[in-house]
């Protein structure tokens, strides 16, 4: 099995490398075939080596020993298990769509070759990432995605926003990436090991260990290590107040939006959480961080999407807001649901960011919903998989996203961690929130008036150009099969796979042995004494407030937006406060320039003027000039050039010597 593992990991960075260097002598088809069959073949590798895992064979073991220092070894290696196997047929099938759909949605694009070549390079670092099996390797696949979404994000580098959104990404992720680093320090420091199972049979033993950051102040070492390695997390699966960069990630083009969003990026740090659960189970602290970030992440960026106009951007918050309800649930201790909930949002949030491409292709690459309308008669079949995306968002009975949501709002309920209560108002809340946003979204893009044919706002033009939409008299029409083929894929899971995996995977001891539980903490064990089938689940979901949660947020942007639009209209003047407190995104964006960036510069431009230059080009270089100047200055009054003079001196010089040194040594 160990070549299908090398498949998996490393077909599409044979894909990558053709595309990128022999980009210009194998064309646009040459470019595209050779990534998509390397991360199918990717695919195939991964599903081969699912099945092979269902059957009891597991694996974790080193390919290649880098380094050795100090005992400590620089390994490649792979860790194959149910977690590792989800997570590679998720990754390779989704990122196998969206190479697809990039053929149509990038046909025009000068850099067409580039593109696929980024792509199957990030597809390429996710793998590794969630194939490590030390952190040495999780770090290499944390940094990878991190660099690859950065050059994907500027894709369009003509744009000035795509480039200040790039860096804002990767500036917001090396915070991230610090708190990372240091985490995985500690573990090196205490466990004296990279490898996850090293570390993971040492944990016990450091459970009740204290560390003394302050003198006088001790903290649980493994408490600082999790939250340490959790602010990781925090970066790359943005999570408040490190969710900043997620939302301008939108300027890089729509394919590599629901790559990052759906898959790979966004993903790694619930993984990594999950991956690490045998330390978080050691620390009710953590996990009390965790959930009540979790859940201010999931209700308060859910109030974003509401007064969102970006098509793009909608789908972009709920994505923030999902990952809150991950982490809710990494929180709760209920990481098989985490896990089942980022599986189950891969494929339908996928779906909708590929739908809402397909939706800005139509209109010319106009992403202001203000100017669409009515597109559901011309674009049927992106208008039936987006339902399908939409329906599975926000919880529907029997789709797929019901049963990983539901489940994670009665984990939350039953957690007992610190913040518990808390999470849980904010996860049902949250409800009400996605319902309305996401129909809001729907029936603005699908329903009503035809909106379309004049100026539009400027936003998301194409490859760095400006597009105003489709001009007066121009209908939309339904894209091409490469761009609808994919979505009718992506739709199948989004309705089916919630219910057919529910039970297996969260009750059937798929992840026993893989994931952790402490007994001290019963969300999984009351979860599944409550459990009876997927059926049950469904009807009984029926009479639960989160089913009327759900459909008073569809009644609310229906009556909103299609029976009296001026409603939102009224709300917005009447609550102008809060509007603008939304429009500003809670001013993290304004507090980050302000105070961060700008306390930055003014400690930079402090210690340029006061460190640089006063103090070493005053001091410690013009001063010692100074110095030696008027050393040389005093010196120079001696060096009169005269012949009396210096004899004058050597008389009165030889006279000293005497009587100080000659005399005082005859009188001896």
């Amino acid at each position: 099995m160990k070549n299908a593992y090398l498949l998996a990991a490393f077909a599409p960075l044979a894909g990558a490398l053709v595309a990128g260097l022999l980009g210009r002598r194998i064309g646009r088809a040459g470019a595209h075939w050779v990534t998509i069959i390397g991360v199918a073949v990717s695919f195939l590798a991964s599903m081969w080596t699912l099945f092979d895992v269902l059957q009891g064979n597991t694996f974790n073991g080193t390919l290649y020993r880098w380094a050795s220092i100090g005992g400590v070894n620089v390994e490649v290696g792979f860790l194959i298990d149910t977690l590792t196997a989800t997570m590679m047929t998720v990754v390779t099938f989704v990122s196998l769509m969206v190479h697809i759909y990039t053929i149509g949605y990038m046909a025009d694009d000068p850099g067409y070759q580039r593109f696929f070549s980024y792509i199957s390079l990030f597809t390429f670092s996710m793998m590794m990432l969630v194939m490590a099996n030390n952190f040495m390797q999780l770090f290499f696949g944390w940094e990878a995605v991190g660099l690859v979404s950065y050059l994907l994000i500027g894709f369009w580098y003509t744009r000035p926003s795509a480039i200040y959104a790039n860096l804002k990404a990767f500036l917001v992720n090396r915070v991230g990436d610090f708190g990372f680093v240091l985490g995985i320090g500690l573990v090196l420091a205490w466990s004296g090991s990279l490898d996850y199972a090293e570390v993971f049979k040492a944990a016990p033993g450091f459970a009740d260990r204290g560390i003394e950051l302050i003198p006088g102040t001790p903290w649980s070492l493994l408490t600082l290590t999790c939250l340490c390695l959790f602010v990781g997390a925090m970066g790359k699966s943005a999570q408040v107040p490190l969710h900043v960069w997620l939302p301008d990630s939108m300027e890089g083009p729509t394919p590599i939006s629901a790559l990052i969003h759906a898959a790979t990026m966004v993903t790694a740090g619930i993984f990594m959480v999950a991956r690490m659960s045998p330390l978080f189970e050691l620390s009710d602290t953590a996990l009390g961080v965790v959930i009540v970030i979790g859940a201010i992440t999931a209700l308060f960026m859910g109030f974003l999407g509401i007064v969102q106009n970006d098509i793009k951007r909608v789908v972009a918050y709920s994505t923030l807001s999902q990952l809150g309800y991950m982490t809710v649930a990494l929180g709760a201790s209920a990481y098989g649901v985490a896990i089942f909930h980022l599986m189950t949002h891969a494929f339908f949030k996928a779906l909708l960011f590929l739908g809402a491409g397909s939706v800005i292709i139509a209109m010319h690459h106009d992403q202001d919903i203000r100017n669409m309308g009515g597109l559901r008669k011309y674009m049927p079949i992106t208008w039936i998989t987006f339902l399908v995306g939409t329906l599975a968002l926000i919880g529907t009975p029997f789709f797929s996203g019901f049963y990983s949501k539901d489940l994670i709002i009665e984990a939350a309920k039953f957690a007992n961690v610190p913040g518990a209560g808390f999470a849980y108002f904010c996860v049902l809340a949250g409800v009400f929130v996605t319902a309305f946003y996401s129909f809001r979204l729907y029936f603005l893009v699908f329903h009503g008036q035809e909106r379309w044919g004049r100026a539009a706002h400027g936003h998301g033009a194409h490859h760095g150009e400006e597009h105003h939409g489709l001009a007066a008299g121009e209908k939309p029409h339904e894209t091409a099969p490469v761009v609808t083929i994919p979505l009718v894929l992506l739709a199948i899971p989004s309705v089916l796979i919630g219910l057919y995996l529910v039970e297996p995977m969260l009750f059937g001891g798929f992840f026993d042995g893989v994931i952790a539980g402490a007994q001290r903490h019963p969300a999984m064990a009351t979860l599944a004494e409550e459990f009876h089938g997927w059926l049950a689940l469904g009807l009984h979901a029926l009479s639960t407030p989160t089913f009327w949660l759900a459909l008073a947020g569809t009644v609310a942007a229906w009556y909103c937006y299609m029976v009296d639009p001026r409603v939102p209209e009224a709300i917005a003047r009447r609550f102008s406060g809060l509007y603008r407190l939304l429009v500003d995104k809670y001013y993290f964006d304004r507090f980050n320039e302000i105070v961060l960036a700008g306390g930055a510069r003014l400690l930079g431009r402090g210690l340029w003027k006061g460190g640089d230059q006063a103090l070493l080009d005053g001091v410690a270089i013009d001063g010692s000039a100074r110095l030696v100047g008027w050393f040389s200055g005093v010196m120079r009054l001696a060096q009169t050039g005269r012949l009396n003079t210096y004899a004058i001196t050597m008389i009165v010089g030889v006279a000293l010597l005497m009587l100080f040194v000659v005399l005082p040594m005859l009188r001896r």
